[in-house]
């Protein structure tokens, strides 16, 4: 039996999907021969399998798109399972490996769902807990800052460098590529929920905004392209000092970079007049738990350098710059609120006229 029938019927169905039919059919039979090999496959299918990939370029993408999905699935922790209303989980390894097949021959639908699913972040090559910041190097000598719960996945070919932010923010500088043995140039992607960025020989942030459906993009040298996913024709090349936000399918009005957009990568909030809602919304990247404002002092403005390091020390100081109390409702419950002024009151009617508080 040809290796594609083992999948064909539970994908056929499947005609919404918008991919062309022979990209279909390439992906089936790439999850198929992956089905077939991780069973009990002979040397002779091992054979046949290298025979398929080596007969077209598309047959190879196919097969290594594959593998890392299943490498993905591969890595879930214990007790993470696919349950199927009315019947009870079903946890061996060749059910496994034919939701795999399922899942990947109905791309880009089932690739989207996966990047959707909770445990995305957990599975991601690279991430950062609530409040951690690091950085890696990549083969190519590119360097990422990684911020607070950030996690991006690492796709280098032969053909290109594809970075996939799934969540968070980094700070990217671009390498030279001297490793790659082929010679061949391969440009440097960053890929988000709603398009793509390429950089041309530059540094820059990157910062998801998926309660707005949007990525916030700032350069710091050089430039890059940004495309929306669903709107190439739009696609935009923002230079050195400029930066924008784009969703799916727009591209905001081009803006000046602030400079300070990658002070987090220091250890650094940088503040000049930033209202105090904002200022607070940044804070609670950085700790565990809801750390939020009243609305009747969001409007105080706040400006200084403030150390990320250590967030409850920024929140002792607040009442000592502006006058707002912190309420501990828990430790992971925490309000910025008007201060008592020893009335029964609060200062609150006071917040549009604060001073701008300085705090190192």
């Amino acid at each position: 039996m040809h290796p594609v029938d083992d999948v064909n019927g539970a994908a056929a169905d499947r005609s919404e999907v918008s991919e062309p039919r022979e990209a279909r059919a390439v992906a089936r039979e790439a999850a198929a021969w992956l089905v077939r090999l991780r069973e009990d496959a002979s040397p002779q299918d091992l054979e046949a399998c290298a025979r398929w990939r080596a007969a077209d370029p598309e047959h190879e993408r196919a097969w290594q798109r594959a593998q890392r999905l299943n490498d993905k699935f591969a890595r879930l922790p214990a007790g993470v399972g696919v349950r199927t209303l009315g019947r009870r989980a079903r946890t061996d390894r060749r059910f496994a490996l034919k939701a795999l097949a399922v899942a990947f021959t109905v791309a880009p639908a089932g690739y989207a769902a996966y990047r959707a699913m909770p445990w995305r972040d957990w599975m991601s090559d690279e991430r950062t807990r609530v409040g951690e910041r690091r950085f890696v190097v990549l083969a190519d000598g590119t360097r990422i800052d990684l911020n607070t719960s950030t996690a991006i996945d690492i796709d280098f070919t032969a053909s290109e460098r594809r970075v996939v932010l799934n969540d968070g923010e980094i700070l990217v500088e671009t390498g030279r590529d001297a490793a790659n043995a082929s010679g061949v140039y391969r440009p440097f992607i960053v890929e988000t929920r709603q398009g793509r960025i390429r950089a041309l020989g530059t540094r820059f942030v990157v910062r998801t905004d998926d309660g707005a459906g949007a990525t916030r993009i700032a350069v710091l040298h050089g430039a890059v392209e940004v495309t929306p996913g669903e709107a190439p024709e739009r696609a935009t090349v923002l230079d050195a000092g400029q930066q924008t936000r784009f969703t799916a399918i727009t591209i905001d009005a081009i803006a000046a970079a602030d400079p300070h957009a990658g002070d987090w990568s220091r250890g650094v909030l940088f503040a000049d007049g930033m209202r105090l809602a904002d200022f607070v919304g940044e804070l609670g990247r950085y700790r565990r738990g809801l750390l939020r404002c009243d609305p009747e002092v969001a409007n105080l403005r706040i400006t200084g350098t403030f150390q990320l390091g250590n967030i409850e020390n920024v929140l002792a100081a607040l009442p000592r710059t502006l006058p707002v109390d912190v309420v501990y409702r828990t430790r992971y419950w925490v309000t910025i609120t008007a201060a008592d002024d020893g009335s029964g009151g609060s200062s609150g009617s006071n917040a549009q006229a604060a001073q701008p508080a300085k705090h190192g």
